[in-house]
């Protein structure tokens, strides 16, 4: 679907069914807000609301500039945001290191439910670097395999590997500077989001094999430590992760500290039925719930026929984005948006996982749905690429469009047909 619209000297045609879902998930996010009311600090509910209400107001307008200014502007100006947002995650990992020797952080740069992932700026709230250098990344990832494959038509087994550290040299700095934070669901994100980039682009199939057996490899070796030899594995991993593990796999077994949010979660879920327990519901307490617990807190409310109906909003934004993809012709713009998919796909399998219990709980939430100004806005500038990407999203000069259908006027009123 398409709508035309009038911009000063620009005639503007908009892919309006993606507009109306995201309108949709606006609705619906800040809805839940609403309802989760009563399970988050106590008078800070409708702050959060409005909150959630400006970010989705500026991220449709961002998104609208955006679509004016199209991709290839866009594209040239992601070096420059690479290099700033490189330069906002060494402040961050300074300002950790500072607290971690000395007690004390930089200013605009303290420490929040134990991580210093966010600039802390009066006036505008919080701002999340790591949010905004994963769309950076699915956009250069894409650039330099497009290009790799446009060099080397024909690749040998030393052009993959040098594909593969060009990808590298990109992708390690900032992974290692969220990772520090620190900040693992947002690593864990990009490493999704970058090997299926990978894969997708037509590297050999030993290499993507020998990427698997690697993952492989540091799965099996983390399990047989967490099982046989606990004590090699704290030296080097955090106690606190490893509570969330313990909590994964035995929710029941300390439900007033690691497993808590896991067992309050499934409890809400479970006892809520069909249709909930109704508006602002607050039969059990969830922790976080207006971030990563949002589809659990909505789940108390509505019950099952909620949490499908979030379900489904998210499957119909997935297939749109899939229908996109498929029609569109350009590589470099494929790319992008099987990154973006990908990047979608995951927050959404693992946030509603991990609160039903099928995967451990990372901290990761559910896009455009919990609450958040940079993730809302870091996905609007995403949606504005893809807008423009999109067949049915058009932008030319508006004279031109008065022309034709001034032209297309005149025939019809000499009988003429008014098809081209």
């Amino acid at each position: 679907m398409k709508q035309t619209i009038q911009w000063k000297n620009k005639s503007i045609q908009i892919d309006i069914g993606l507009i109306l879902i995201l309108i949709l998930f606006g609705l619906t996010s800040c809805f839940a807000l609403y309802n989760s009311f009563n399970l988050i600090k106590s008078g800070s509910g409708y702050s959060y609301l409005l909150r959630q209400l400006f970010w989705f107001v500026v991220g449709f307008i961002a998104m609208f500039f955006l679509t004016i200014l199209q991709n290839k502007k866009i594209y040239s100006y992601m070096n420059i945001a690479y290099k700033i947002l490189m330069l906002c995650l060494i402040y961050l990992f300074l300002s950790r290191m500072l607290f971690n020797f000395v007690g004390i952080s930089l200013p605009f740069a303290s420490e929040v439910n134990g991580a210093i992932s966010w600039f802390q700026l009066p006036l505008i709230g919080s701002f999340q670097p790591s949010e905004f250098i994963k769309i950076v990344l699915i956009v250069l990832v894409s650039q330099i395999i497009v290009e790799h494959q446009n060099e080397h038509p024909n690749p040998t087994h030393k052009d993959d590997l040098l594909l593969l550290w060009q990808i590298a040299k990109v992708l390690f700095p900032p992974l290692f500077l969220i990772m520090m934070q620190p900040d693992t669901g947002i690593c864990i994100i990009i490493v999704f989001n970058i090997f299926i980039l990978v894969c997708c682009s037509g590297i050999r199939k030993e290499y993507v094999i020998g990427i698997f057996a690697f993952l492989a490899i540091v799965v099996g070796t983390f399990l047989f430590l967490y099982f046989e030899y606990p004590e090699i594995l704290s030296s080097f991993i955090s106690s606190y992760k490893l509570q969330r593990i313990d909590a994964w796999l035995e929710p029941e077994s300390n439900i007033r500290g690691s497993s808590n949010q896991l067992y309050t979660a499934l409890l809400s879920l479970g006892s809520a039925g069909l249709t909930g327990y109704g508006l602002q519901a607050n039969i059990i307490s969830i922790p976080e719930a207006h971030t990563d617990f949002i589809f659990a807190a909505f789940g108390q409310c509505f019950g099952f026929i909620g949490t499908t109906f979030i379900l489904i909003l998210c499957l119909l934004l997935d297939i749109y984005l899939c229908k996109i993809a498929y029609a569109t012709k350009d590589k470099k713009d494929r790319f992008i948006v099987v990154g973006i998919i990908a990047m979608l796909l995951y927050q959404q399998l693992q946030n509603t996982g991990m609160i039903v219990g099928l995967l451990p709980i990372t901290g990761i939430t559910l896009p455009l749905i919990s609450y958040g100004g940079s993730s809302i806005l870091s996905y609007f500038i995403s949606f504005a690429i893809i807008l423009n990407i999109s067949p049915a999203n058009r932008v030319g000069e508006s004279n031109k469009t008065f022309v034709l259908s001034h032209h297309r006027a005149s025939r019809s009123a000499h009988g003429g047909s008014n098809s081209y």
